[in-house]
């Protein structure tokens, strides 16, 4: 079972259903901005019972599982890998040594919510950068409370040549259009028994050949679930929940770099999958700022 935005054909506009297998039923929740104002349990117990009629779901368009006033947030050095990568690529290697044994872990801003893509759809390198790598992570999707009540795909583009030049460039280097893809479903938290020892992989296909692969387990995080929500709310309000990436622990060479035409294929076990070509530059996500006021522009992307 996940929770899914999607547009029917011919349809009024965006809605919120459950997806089982092959189908999705409606839910009485206009967004999920207004789902996640519903507590853990509140929220578990409605979705037992609110679905409506199933349609196919080969019928309908997933839009990404996130709206309204809802934020996507980042952690980061949260895997040795992480550590070692960024120490690789950084002129000031001690803040990332720093941050990984330091008691407030790093968190920014990775996108709201209109700029997120999600499965199928393009994620986007820097015009101006040289090295780009796509960062696989799971992401806890938190209500109002700052309860996890779900997981997803997240896949956090990165430029890891802005972000060498100086580490007061990660704003620059994590969040531009097309930086923040996330799978079209949220797998309830009860689904998932055990989210600290998931299964995470990565392909990055390149003319028909695997370019670059890896794999990591959540078990390998530095901190926990429940440490890095804590952090994310406890200076600020998210009327409308959260969600978090907690970091990725794969992270390639500084040979190898994403280029345009490449297809990032991210499964983590239990959660889901999430794949996305690659473009360059702005224009080629200007479709987004169209697909604000008309949902239906994402069909073209697919």
């Amino acid at each position: 079972m996940e929770i899914v935005r999607y547009i029917e054909p011919g349809g009024p506009g965006p809605r919120v259903g459950l997806r089982n297998g092959a189908t999705v039923a409606p839910l009485p929740w206009g967004s999920v901005a207004e789902l996640l104002r519903e507590s853990r349990d509140e929220l578990r117990e409605r979705l037992t019972s609110a679905a409506g009629s199933a349609v196919d779901a080969a019928d309908v368009t997933f839009l990404p599982p996130v709206d309204g006033r809802t934020e996507v947030w980042a952690a980061g050095v949260t895997y040795e890998r992480s550590r070692s990568g960024r120490v690789e690529e950084s002129s000031e290697a001690s803040v990332y040594e720093k941050v990984y044994d330091a008691e407030r872990p790093e968190l920014f801003l990775k996108s709201v919510a209109w700029r997120v893509v999600t499965d199928g759809e393009p994620v986007a390198l820097r015009s101006d950068s040289t090295v780009d790598v796509p960062e696989p992570e799971l992401a806890l999707v938190a209500n109002r409370f700052g309860e996890i009540v779900g997981y997803t795909v997240c896949n956090d583009m990165s430029s890891r040549s802005i972000e060498g030049e100086n580490p007061l460039y990660v704003p620059q280097a994590k969040i531009f259009s097309g930086c923040c893809a996330l799978a079209t479903g949220i797998r309830p938290v009860w689904e998932v028994p055990d989210a600290t020892d998931l299964a995470i992989t990565i392909q990055v296909q390149r003319g028909g050949e695997t370019v670059f692969a890896g794999d990591t387990s959540t078990a390998r995080l530095h901190r926990t679930l429940e440490e890095l929500v804590a952090a994310l709310f406890a200076p600020t309000d998210f009327p409308d929940g959260a969600i978090l990436a907690t970091g990725t622990g794969i992270v390639p060479e500084l040979s190898f770099s994403l280029a345009e035409g490449d297809r990032i294929e991210i499964e983590i076990a239990e959660v889901g999958t999430l794949a996305n070509p690659v473009v360059r530059g702005r224009e080629p996500m200007s479709w987004l700022v169209d697909a604000l006021d008309r949902p239906d522009a994402r069909k073209v992307q697919l």
